[in-house]
């Protein structure tokens, strides 16, 4: 049974558990868990990570921890009882560990690995922590490290910053909210400007003396020195090296490095040098011979110098070489270093040129206790301390020191009765009283210890030495009396005995009988003159005699005079103990001399500081034992002495002689009858200030009141303790008559001069200390009263002093911090007054930054939720007094420009940020009572309302995001929290006072303003938080933006009719709140939306200003990436259920439709726009958003933005031309004006003629980049036209030779044809605009399928690609997935004049192959009925469907929309004409390019006849005969007669055309290929007679109608075709794609092999149906057996696998793989040479050809399409028609057409070849420029399969010329135009009608540059006739009908404008 645990709560999981059980939680090791029940071995409960989940789990899994439950029962929160440091280590670790993955992710290698070795450094000092075995200041030191590293972590991962007292995170509940700011901005400080030290050290380490002449041993001596006083500022360090430089004692490494301490910053300066001395220990002359003199004397050698300022940048300094210069004259060595430190280093010579002394420097920061901690490793070996001369800047009052420094300056010597000066060495001892010399008390540095004597070097023959070395003597105190040093002095020889003689010594005693140490300063010794054995150990014999000239004994003078020799030295003594200070011994010691007393203390004054303190417990018992001698004689002298002493210790220096004093008094005063006198001494002193012309003196009392009262209230303890209380009334009115005279001395006012102010500046900074003296004697309420009339007597006006005015804050801010305040009675008492002083300065603004330290100190003081009646009667005070003046404040601050000093900065945020949170802190603490009472305050409405204004501007201040530093999360959501309390509070008063008749507009606006920036703070998106803090979050304040949100409902619903006043201005702050995903804030605010649309539909009857606002800003709010898909569906439920029953519904219902449908689009091109390149999905993602801008929304301004994020897009991916169709939307808009425009996105201000111009060239540039250069041709001729206008010919020249340019890129650049694609994207995981819709895509450069297919699945990484090319079904669209289906398709171009036209170069025709294309082409044969084994193009059909787009391509997009998609049934004899015709149509052109040489060989012409005739002879066109032209076909299908006819017509013109070719074939063929030439004639004449051909003539006459140049096609529509009288049928256009079936199997040219290879595949295959399915693509077509032909050409007959004869068997059996695989394509090899003009001979001498007639019958809907609306269209149908002569570009210019009539009598033909061609330029040309509007011309077809299918390498584009939309309505109208008796004005008109119902738009949206190289040019191409021709057509015959259609196109009419303009503004 499940029992509810009571202590075992809480646990840590030690063992991961997988939860397999029924009702097993899943359990990771570490993680934390709450346990709930328990039973037999099984808790019950749930993760921390994941509270809503829970399970049960074994308890061996778990460790138990200690823990306190808060709120028991079914909400009960477990809180661990662990050391906080601890739980937040384990907590943060956590969070960590998540994103420390999350790094290595990013490849932020560097902070991943010091997050590492961080994290595992926390975790040993956990484990340390969790042991327990720590001193306590151990603990303190883990834990400043553990908390240390924890917010180095934080800082680095930008996590929040954790408010900490005392190492423990603190929670903002249980203190102030002044506090909780001092505490983060401490951290916030401590984290930013580190503290600048104070003390600084030099760390020296002596490495080695690198020089080529060493040999003896040295002595290196450093010091500092200052090169501004000249003179040694520290102790030497010293250091003895061996013969070859390195340190002599290598295993004592405390010898070898130094530290010179207590540097201050002041010295830190580049004129400090470290100076380092070398001495050599050896013979005299350092080339002397070893031998020579066994004696080593000191001799100097070299000397370095280095300045500090190299080490001021922080850096260590290793293996530093220092350069050694070399003395030359020893009589300068005393100031070598400073020579060398004013540069004048020539005169020294260096060491060598590699010498120098390798040293390594450090400069360290900070205290030595610090340094010690910092770098134990440095100490612990060992290391001297060189200490500063003398004491440091600060003397700590425990310090022992005696030392006394001798420096030996020089001495002065006669020769002694010799030629030369003397050697002379100085010899120096110390020696007691007793006589015997003193043992190692002589220091030469701090690298070496004390010695007993000490040698001077020696200068080589100098009787003026100087030496200069400093000495240190540590003497002991009592050693000191009595003992003197001696100086003895020797002259060195250089002779071989090396003897030292004496010749004279000197001495001085350290104390003079007084009891002075020897005076500072240089001494003048004598120089006594003795012999060798002189014995000098009796030291009574010359301590008699004078030791200085400065004091020579009376008696001695004559004796005296006679000596010329003197030595000098310079003493300074270092003591705490021992001064040499007579008139402080003469103040010791005033019983002895009482007549002094008076003198002593007035020189007390000039006595030097150090020595007072020194001596300060004696020198304070002498005073006050003066006092108690004689008070009224030395009353006032004592108590001057006694403010002498007590402001000493004010100095820095003596600062810390404070508690020595306060031990005094504590522990040794005594006087306990001083009190009377100190008080009336002090009173007399105040008394006069007033009067007072000097106020010096009295300001020295005043600033020593703080001690004085100390000894007045010490004293006073001591005489009641004495004499039991007495005469306590008397001490109290004292005391109250002092602070009389102080109160009265304060109220008055500075009248002209500052020194009264500057008392009283001096008086209140020091009264603050006297307080706690006070309360050792009064009551609390007495002193509160005693110090509120002191401060309250200060003078009100504000204008007085401004030092005044801020010592007078600093005194309030002293009483404030003191302990009298924290008093809650004195504070009652205190509080009004210190509010008093504060409002003044507030009301002036006058030093702010101390105002916000005194209110931060009085908030800090009333804790929250103090429900005291004392602390509610403060806030009371305090609300009444501050609040209004603080708001005032913070706006003043806010309103004010930021200092741009980042000192200055700092302390500006620090000020505004203490006001806060003094603000923040008082409405925390106001309660109902408070909030009533405010508002009940308030006399009229307008104050009311003034002040609601200001506190709110006041909130929106303070939710800036740059209010507080970033990381302080913390700081934010406590003021969030008072902010929603207060506001609370407040909307209560507002709904109140200002509704109905009261409304303020300016106030709920406000109110609402803050609502929603509150609501969107970032730092209350608790979905960006991660999971431990969210869930701290909510456990603390819940969720805020809830609670504001119901609020603002709440609100809305109050204002009634006044919310008309809020539509539309607050649709978006509202929008922006909904958008935020929190679903009770979503389910709270939607419903406001239809209030909105009611009262709007209320006062106009509609909502349009509602629908405006909201597409508006979900624009630019969902560009910021907020809303998402459940958005979407929860504001279209919602609205749409709450509309449900309202009289305006249906337009409510298309309103939230047009919305949701703009969030799908907006969420779409969102998730695009995050991807990282430019791919299709953004493109037309675009698109689909900028066409709902325009077709469906009519926001103009938002389209042209998208217009330029497109055109942006486009360039990205290099889509020239897109890019250029996409600005010419734009262009379109705009007209030829001089309307000025406003600046809008990166145009300037400009006239509409100026942005157009400029659009135009942009444009233009872009169309020639995509190659695109006819459409650019156009837009050329525009800008002419108007640079013409404008007579601006110099601009129209450069534009004329930029079309020039053009045109001269079109004839010589190569382009390449791009493939298309049909792509299907079905299922519902793709976003709206693609979903189960299919579109065509121009692929890229280069593309194939298998290419396309891949970028296609890369761009949809999830999708699936469907394997058929069969339509979905419905399963597939309503799936949970993405499915592609791509296969290629066949562009059929809409134009066919200029293709069908003779003579017109291929890189011409290639544009018009591509371009302007609206329909695309897929075919898929079948097998209907019976499959006939023997010949099974019998049942052999072919489905072809017809794909109708949008918009034509290229244009905006490289992919558009498939609008309408047609499928019709070709029958087998429809498909084997239209095979024969191709492959006419194919050798025509061979035979064409043959004649006028634009062939390289002539091997693509005897393939194509090879691949014809071989075929045709072993069966080809023989199954087509047998299959249509039995007699059993023939009754079975009577409708079929005419297309029989035309397809026997079609087998006679193939032999007619094979015969011309063979006669070409003859003409070019070279030697070698003969025989095959002369095969194929053979084979041509067996092929003859299987067709029953054996004259052609009598072929000809037997048929009526033989050589027009076309005849009506026949076709199948899907409705029935009608008839013509004649019997022909008539088909609706076609496109000339070539059908893999028909190419394989109704070919009339199958070549032997591709028989054998189709009979092979048929045999294999079931069906011919699986046959046609090997095709590797849907739309391939190829009449070539690549078997028989060269891979350069491909021939027409139908290959088994067009893509490779060699496919696998599982390729043949494999529908799905057949049908969209990729393939091998052979590419085409023939690259045609363009040639000039007058070569391109015509094939036109076989005969003439008349163009097709047109059946009048042909219905309406053969005739045309009917396209429908585009949604992706960016103009309607009207838009998109002809262009007149201002509108828009329909077509590229076409080359200029010579006119010629046409002649009926064309029909005749001549059966004789006819042997000149004609040029079709060489006709009579009349020169005009083609209309650039002129859509096309009906033409004849030139595709030829050269250009695709035989010879393309990838799907084909054009593979079949025969069936083109020629096929249909565009042959009518040339039939028309020529047949006898017929006019064009029927067709023309049916002509201009389709094609104003389906033009492409200007420009078409994907550029694709050439696949292929440049086809063939098509000059010679034969369209198809109804009866086989003999020759081909002229082609200059029916130009006459062409230009009357074409003129009659020109002018469709006005074009209207897309758009109404708005445009003037953009």
């Amino acid at each position: 049974m499940w029992i509810p645990t009571e202590h075992e709560k809480y646990g840590v999981v030690i063992a991961s558990f997988r939860g397999t059980v029924p009702y097993g939680l899943s359990l990771e090791i570490g993680d934390t868990v709450q346990i709930l029940e328990k039973c037999d071995g099984w808790y019950r409960g749930f993760a921390l990570k994941n509270p809503n989940i829970k399970g049960i789990f074994p308890s061996s899994y778990v460790h138990l921890k200690n823990a306190c439950v808060k709120n028991k029962g079914q909400f009960e929160m477990v809180i661990p009882t662990e050391d906080s440091v601890i739980t937040e280590m384990t907590s943060t670790l956590r969070d960590w560990g998540t994103m420390w993955k999350q790094l290595y992710v990013r490849n932020e290698g560097d902070l991943f690995h010091r997050l590492w070795h961080i994290m595992n450094e926390i975790l040993d000092l956990r484990r340390q922590v969790l042991v327990g075995h720590l001193t306590h200041d151990r603990m303190k030191d883990v834990k400043r490290h553990i908390t240390a590293r924890l917010d180095w972590g934080n800082e680095q991962l930008g996590l929040d910053l954790v408010p900490r007292k005392e190492y423990a995170m603190v929670d903002p509940e249980d203190i102030s909210i002044t506090e909780l700011y001092r505490l983060m901005e401490h951290r916030h400080r401590k984290k930013d400007t580190p503290v600048q030290a104070s003390s600084h050290h030099l760390f020296v380490q002596m490495k080695s003396l690198m020089c080529s002449n060493l040999g003896e041993e040295l002595e290196v001596i450093f010091s500092l020195f200052d090169s501004k006083e000249n003179r040694p500022i520290s102790e030497r360090f010293f250091l003895r090296l061996n013969r070859n430089g390195l340190p002599k004692a290598p295993d004592k490494p405390e010898r070898q490095c130094s530290l010179f301490v207590d540097l201050g910053s002041s010295e830190l300066r580049r004129d400090i040098y470290i100076t380092v001395h070398i001495i050599r220990i050896g013979r005299m002359g350092a080339g002397e011979k070893k031998n020579a003199c066994s004696v080593q004397y000191r001799r100097p050698f070299g000397c370095a110098v280095l300045s500090i300022a190299d080490l001021l940048t922080g850096e260590t300094k290793d293996d530093l070489i220092l350069k050694v210069y070399m003395c030359n004259t020893e009589s300068e060595w005393y100031q070598i270093h400073e020579n060398i430190i004013k540069k004048l280093n020539a005169r020294y010579n260096l060491t060598g040129s590699n010498a120098g002394l390798a040293v390594s420097l450090q400069l360290l920061h900070g205290d030595i206790e610090q340094i010690r901690r910092e770098y134990s490793s440095v100490f612990s070996h060992g290391v001297s301390i060189t200490r500063k001369l003398g004491f440091s800047n600060i003397i700590m009052p425990g310090e022992m020191r005696n030392d006394l420094y001798i420096t030996i300056e020089r001495g002065e010597f006669e020769k002694g009765g010799k030629s030369v000066a003397r050697n002379v060495e100085v010899t120096m001892f110390i020696v007691e009283s007793s006589g015997q010399t003193l043992k190692d008390f002589i220091s030469f540095g701090s690298g070496e210890p004390p010695a007993s004597e000490y040698h001077s070097f020696v200068l080589y023959h100098n009787n003026s030495p100087r030496w200069s070395e400093l000495l240190k003597l540590p003497i002991p105190v009592d050693k000191f009396r009595g003992a003197h040093i001696r100086f003895e002095f020797r002259h060195c020889s250089t002779k071989e005995k090396g003897e030292k003689k004496l010749f004279g010594f000197s001495f001085v005693p350290l104390m003079q009988e007084d009891g002075r140490t020897l005076p500072d300063g240089t001494h003048e010794l004598i120089v006594h003159k003795c012999e060798e054995n002189t014995n000098l150990q009796d030291t009574t014999r010359y301590l008699k005699l004078p030791f200085s000239k400065g004091i020579l004994l009376g008696n001695n003078n004559q004796a005296m005079k006679a000596t010329k020799e003197s030595f000098w030295i310079t003493s300074f003594l270092c003591s705490t103990k021992l001064t040499q200070n007579g008139d402080m011994l003469d103040l010791l010691k005033w019983r002895t001399h009482p007549d002094k007393i008076t003198g002593c203390l007035s020189k007390l004054k000039e006595i030097d500081g150090s020595e007072i303190v020194k001596f300060l417990q004696d020198t304070l018992d002498t005073l006050f034992g003066i006092l108690d001698e004689n008070s009224q004689k030395y009353g006032s002298k004592v108590f001057d002495s006694l403010v002498h002493i007590i402001n000493l210790l004010q100095d820095s220096k003596f600062h810390h002689f404070k508690p020595v004093m306060d031990t005094y008094i504590e522990s040794h005063f005594a006087g306990a009858l001083a009190y009377r006198d100190l008080i009336k001494v002090l009173k007399w002193y105040v008394d006069r200030i007033t009067e007072a012309e000097r106020q010096e003196h009295i300001q020295e009392v005043l600033k020593a009141q703080e001690y004085i009262f100390k000894y007045i209230v010490q004293s006073r303890r001591l005489f009641s303790l004495a004499t039991g209380g007495q005469n306590e009334e008397e001490f109290r009115r004292c005391i109250q008559e002092l602070l009389m005279s102080v109160r009265f001395f304060l109220s008055q006012e500075s009248k002209g001069s500052g020194a009264l102010s500057q008392s009283q500046a001096v008086f209140l900074s020091s009264f603050p200390a006297v307080y706690s003296e006070l309360l050792k004697l009064f009551d609390v309420r007495e002193v509160a009263n005693l110090v509120q009339d002191t401060l309250g007597s200060l003078p009100t006006i504000v204008h007085v002093d401004d030092a005044l005015q801020a010592v007078k804050l600093q005194c309030i801010s002293k009483t404030v911090e003191s302990q009298l305040y924290t008093n809650p009675d004195s504070r009652y008492i205190l509080l009004p007054v210190v509010l008093h002083h504060l409002h003044m300065h507030l009301q002036e603004q006058k030093d702010l930054i101390m105002c916000a330290r005194i209110l931060s100190n009085v908030f800090c003081l009333i804790k929250k939720n103090s429900s005291e009646k004392s602390v509610l009667e403060e806030i009371d005070v305090i609300v009444a007094s501050l609040l209004d003046i603080l708001l005032r404040t913070i706006l003043e601050i806010t309103s004010r420009p930021q200092p741009s000093g980042s000192t200055m900065r700092l302390q500006f945020q620090d000020v505004t940020g203490e006001f806060v949170a003094c603000l923040l802190s008082l409405l925390r603490q106001m309660t109902d009572r408070h909030y009533q009472q405010l508002l009940d305050s308030f006399n009229t409405k307008e104050e009311l309302r003034d002040f609601l204004l200001q506190i709110f501007t006041v909130f929106r201040i303070l939710i800036r995001p740059e209010m507080f530093p970033k990381d302080w999360t913390v700081m934010r959501l406590v003021a969030n929290n008072v902010i929603i309390t207060t506001v609370l509070y407040l909307s209560d008063a507002l709904r109140k006072n200002f509704l109905n008749e009261n409304f303020d507009y300016k106030i709920w606006d406000s109110y609402f303003y803050l609502a929603v920036i509150f609501i969107n703070q970032l730092c209350l998106q608790l979905e960006m938080f991660t999971p431990s803090k969210k869930k701290k979050v909510l456990e603390k304040y819940g969720d805020m933006r809830v609670t504001m949100g119901c609020e603002i409902f709440s609100m809305w619903q109050n204002l009634g009719e006044h919310k008309l006043h809020f539509i539309p201005a607050l649709i978006g702050p509202f929008l922006e709140v909904t958008l935020i995903p929190q679903p009770d804030l979503r389910n709270v605010m939607i419903p406001i939306f239809h209030d909105m649309m009611d009262w709007e539909q209320r006062r106009s009857g509609n909502f349009k200003q509602v629908e405006a606002k909201l597409i508006d800003k979900l624009d630019s709010l969902m560009s910021e990436g907020k809303g998402d898909e459940t958005y979407r569906e929860l504001f279209n439920s919602i609205l749409l259920k709450k509309i449900e029953r309202e009289t305006w519904r249906e337009s409510g219902v298309s309103l939230i439709a047009t919305v949701t449908r703009l969030m799908e689009r907006l969420l779409d091109y969102r998730d695009c726009m995050k991807m990282g390149e430019v791919d299709g999905k953004k493109i037309g993602c675009t698109v689909s958003l900028l066409n709902f801008y325009k077709t469906e929304l009519n926001k103009e301004e938002m389209y042209i933005r998208y217009i330029h994020k497109l055109y942006d897009l486009h360039l990205k991916a290099q889509n020239f031309t897109e890019a250029a169709y996409t600005l010419l939307l734009y262009d379109e808009l705009l007209e030829w004006s001089d309307r000025p425009l406003r600046e809008f996105l990166t145009y300037p201000m400009q006239t509409e003629w100026q942005r157009k111009e400029h659009l135009h060239l942009a444009i233009i540039q872009n169309f020639d980049r995509g190659k695109c250069w006819e459409n650019g041709i156009i837009l050329c001729r525009k800008i002419a036209e108007q640079y013409e206008s404008y007579y601006d010919y110099r601009n129209l020249s450069k534009m004329r030779m930029m079309e020039a340019s053009l045109y001269d890129k079109i004839m010589d650049q190569q382009r390449l044809e791009p493939e298309f694609f049909r792509v299907g994207f079905y299922g519902k995981k793709f976003p709206f605009f693609l979903r189960n819709k299919e579109f065509v895509c121009r692929g890229h450069d280069y593309e194939r399928l298998e290419a396309f297919q891949q970028r296609m699945l890369n761009e949809f990484p999830h999708a699936i690609a469907m394997q058929h090319a069969n339509q979905p079904d419905e399963t597939i669209f309503q799936a949970e997935a993405q499915y592609l289906q791509i296969y290629a398709v066949t562009p059929i171009p809409d134009s066919q004049e200029v293709l069908q036209r003779e003579g017109v170069p291929d890189n011409i025709k290639s544009f018009y192959k591509v371009n302007h294309i609206w329909k695309f082409r897929y075919d898929r044969p079948f097998h209907k009925g019976t499959k006939d084994k023997e010949n099974e193009f019998k049942s052999l059909w072919v489905e072809r469907t017809s794909l109708y787009l949008v918009q034509s391509l290229p244009g905006i997009s490289r992919w558009f929309e498939v609008e309408k998609r047609e499928v019709v049934e070709m029958s087998p004899l429809e498909n084997a004409t239209e095979v024969l015709e191709n492959k006419n149509q194919q050798l025509k052109t061979l035979i064409s390019q043959c004649q006028t040489r634009q062939m390289q060989n002539i091997n693509p012409l005897t393939m194509c006849l090879n691949g014809v005739i071989d075929a045709a002879v072993n069966g080809g066109v023989s199954r087509y005969q047998e299959a249509f032209f039995v007699k059993e076909y023939i009754l079975s299908h009577p409708e079929d007669g005419e297309k029989i006819a035309r397809l026997r017509e079609l087998m006679l013109e193939q032999a007619q055309i094979l015969e011309f070719g063979l006669a070409v074939h003859e003409k070019f063929v070279p030697q070698d290929m003969r025989p095959l030439h002369k095969k194929l004639v053979d084979q041509f004449f067996v092929m003859k007679s299987s067709l029953g051909i054996q004259e052609f003539s009598a072929c000809i006459q037997a048929s009526p109608v033989h050589f027009p140049n076309g005849s009506p096609r026949v076709c199948r529509n899907s409705a029935p075709a009608s008839m013509s009288p004649d019997g022909t049928r008539v088909i609706p256009r076609r496109s000339p794609l070539s059908y893999p079936a028909v190419n394989r199997y109704s070919s009339s040219s199958l070549s032997s092999q591709a028989s054998a290879e189709v009979s092979n595949i048929t045999g294999q295959s079931e069906s011919s149906d699986e046959v046609f399915n090997m095709q590797p693509s849907p739309s391939t077509s190829s009449l070539s057996s690549t078997h028989s032909a060269s891979p350069n050409v491909t021939s027409s007959a139908p290959s088994s696998a067009r893509a490779s004869p060699l496919l696998s068997d599982k390729h043949k059996h494999s529908r799905e793989n057949s049908c969209l695989s990729p393939r091998e394509r052979p590419c085409s090899a023939i690259y045609p040479t363009p040639v000039e003009p007058s070569q391109r001979l015509l094939f036109n001498h076989i005969g003439d050809g008349a163009l097709p007639r047109s059946d009048p019958n042909l219905s309406a809907p053969e005739k045309a399409v009917n396209p429908t609306p585009s949604s992706w269209s960016l103009d309607s149908g009207k838009e998109a028609k002809n262009m007149s002569d201002g509108g828009k570009l329909i077509s590229p210019p076409v080359p200029p057409r010579p006119t010629q009539t046409a002649s009926p009598a064309r029909h005749t033909t001549s059966v004789s070849p006819s042997p000149a061609g004609r040029s079709p330029l060489k006709g009579s040309m009349q020169s005009f420029t083609p209309s650039p509007v002129e859509y096309h011309s009906p033409g004849l077809i030139s595709n030829s399969p050269v250009l695709s299918g035989s010879y393309s390498s990838g799907i084909s584009s054009l593979s079949r010329c025969s069936t083109s939309e020629t096929s249909g309505f565009e042959n009518q109208v040339n039939e028309q135009s020529v047949a006898p008796g017929s006019g064009s004005g029927h067709s023309g008109s049916e002509e201009l009608v389709r094609k104003e119902s389906k033009t492409p738009p200007p420009y078409s949206v994907y550029e694709r540059t050439l696949r292929r190289p440049v086809p063939l040019p098509h000059s010679l191409s034969i369209p198809i006739t109804a009866e086989p021709p003999a020759l081909p057509p002229k082609p200059l015959a029916a130009r006459s009908g062409h230009l009357e259609n074409g003129t009659r196109r020109t002018d469709p009419g006005p074009r209207p404008r897309p758009l109404p303009r708005k445009v003037s503004q953009l």
